[in-house]
């Protein structure tokens, strides 16, 4: 119930030297105590009256406040519920980007394994006359494997006793020119080596200790293919030491019966 005029009214009081809490007690307790709230109390209005307004505007801004966190509330919300939608389509993105990344990676693929096959089909394109012509003389083969087969199995059969000389006579003198007066096809200077081993036994062979000639080798492959025992004249027992490291690992016992 203070007001403005109430405090005013009270000014020349309080402007009065023994108007203090001091002269108050001399005088009485009650005095003093009575005078003290009267100074508080127009302290008080005076700050009250700044106060006041700050209340009224807190109130104001407090309605603002819960109307703002209201609003908030309702936009966080829309936020939640557009992040989740988002977040869907992140996830089909993602799945998307995976799938695009699969057909690159696959189409990278495919475009190696093209180029690669063109490649070999470029690299194939130049062996074609190689092939036509290979297909040829296979045709050619054929037609003289027989008489390459009868000249084979001769020397098999009946070459073995002999020496190198003597098995030329055989092969080109006499056979060769039984197999023209009987017209049997036969490749001319055909290499009995090569018909009848390959390469890489021939090494082997020649690791276990069997000389490189073209003598030694025939008489290695008289010995591994002819169907009748061999018998080795050997007085260097070059042989012998071939066919004790050819048969070590079969486990060879040599007699000396």
């Amino acid at each position: 119930t203070i007001n403005e005029e109430t405090v005013e009214l009270l000014q020349p009081y309080f402007s009065m030297e023994d108007y203090t809490l001091e002269h108050g007690k001399k005088v009485c307790g009650n005095v003093a105590g009575l005078l003290s709230w009267t100074q508080a109390m127009a302290i008080f209005y005076g700050i009250n009256r700044e106060v006041l307004p700050l209340k009224a505007n807190l109130a104001k801004q407090e309605g603002y406040l819960k109307i703002a966190n209201a609003e908030l509330a309702k936009a966080q919300e829309a936020l939640d519920e557009k992040q989740a939608e988002l977040d869907k389509v992140q996830a089909k993105f993602d799945a998307a980007m995976k799938e695009k990344m699969d057909l690159l990676n696959d189409a990278e693929t495919c475009r190696r394994k093209m180029q690669a096959a063109s490649a070999l089909i470029d690299g194939l394109s130049g062996e074609k006359v190689r092939w036509t012509q290979q297909s040829k003389e296979f045709k050619s083969r054929i037609n003289r494997l027989v008489g390459d087969v009868l000249l084979c199995t001769g020397f098999l059969s009946y070459c073995g006793p002999f020496n190198q000389n003597f098995r030329n006579i055989l092969l080109k003198d006499l056979w060769e020119a039984e197999m023209r007066a009987h017209k049997i096809p036969f490749s001319e200077n055909l290499n009995l080596i090569s018909m009848l081993v390959d390469q890489p036994t021939i090494s082997e062979w020649n690791l276990q200790g069997l000389p490189g000639d073209d003598l030694s080798i025939q008489n290695g492959i008289i010995v591994t293919k002819a169907t009748r025992y061999p018998l080795l004249v050997d007085p260097q027992t070059q042989g012998k030491s071939w066919i004790k490291k050819k048969e070590e690992e079969n486990e060879l016992q040599v007699s000396s019966v």
